[in-house]
């Protein structure tokens, strides 16, 4: 599934790369009990920042919730920034499965299940790393360069490859065989695969709040899946399998995450 861990075949690593990648804060080279302690640092830090800002989460705290020490948190991070940059370096290679999903079969047997695969890829992806995509918005919004540079490469490496399946996929315009290919989104395949990764994270991100009005994520599915299906392939998606709900009515109050937040935090 997209957002998940690689398998075995793709975390073998050059070791000058996994030095570079894994070696601690002194340029030593962890054996596999480092790597599970410097995984367990990562993992408490992901813990914290889902629940506190980012602002507010010590080194302390996170050498605490990994049940180790601070000094062992030096060990392999110079300061809690360090870790999330680490974290949010994750995310670009969670990204590249993602494009490799992108680059799926799109021919018309298989297109909508394609286009259902990628669309609930996209909000796996972001689901995995919420807490981490968070600080990284926040940061970007303050001005922090580095954080918004991973931003930029892990939408990036998704974005190029739906412009490139755009480009290939998408139908001739009138002109005749050869004719270069055009989105019914628009002509401009860069322009109609940003706005389309644009939506998908906008609608991650905001997946709770849908929730709390009333929208199911299997409906968000649906819906983003037909424009993706539309403007790859300018063909229409199957009728809807999902059935039509009762009339919306407006909902104010407080957003504390939903039924679906109260469950992932349960388990």
């Amino acid at each position: 599934m997209p957002g998940r861990s690689p398998g075995p075949e793709a975390a073998i690593v050059a070791l000058g790369e996994y030095a570079e990648q894994v070696a601690t804060t002194d340029g030593r080279v962890p054996g596999e009990r480092g790597r599970q302690t410097r995984q367990r640092l990562l993992d408490a830090t992901v813990e914290l920042l889902t629940t506190t800002s980012w602002r507010s989460v010590k080194v302390t705290d996170i050498a605490r919730q990994a049940k180790t020490s601070p000094a062992t948190f030096y060990q392999y991070f110079g300061n809690v920034e360090q870790a999330i940059r680490v974290l949010a370096e994750g995310m670009v290679d969670q990204a590249a499965q993602l494009a490799d999903l992108v680059g799926g079969d799109w021919s018309e047997a298989a297109s909508w299940t394609t286009a259902l695969a990628v669309t609930g890829g996209f909000l796996d992806y972001w689901e995995d790393n919420r807490a981490v995509f968070r600080v990284v918005d926040l940061a970007t919004e303050e001005g922090d360069a580095q954080l918004r540079g991973i931003r930029v490469r892990a939408l990036n490496a998704v974005t190029v490859a739906l412009a490139q399946v755009i480009a290939t996929a998408s139908p001739s315009p009138e002109g005749g065989p050869g004719a270069a290919t055009s989105s019914p989104a628009g002509a401009d395949p860069m322009a109609v695969a940003g706005t389309l990764v644009a939506m998908f994270a906008s609608v991650s991100a905001h997946r709770y709040g849908f929730e709390f009005w009333g929208i199911r994520t299997r409906n968000l599915i649906d819906t983003q899946a037909r424009m993706l299906h539309w403007a790859v392939t300018g063909r229409p998606a199957p009728p809807a399998e999902i059935p039509r709900r009762e009339t919306t009515r407006p909902r104010t109050g407080p957003v504390l995450g939903g039924s679906t937040a109260r469950r992932r935090g349960a388990t």
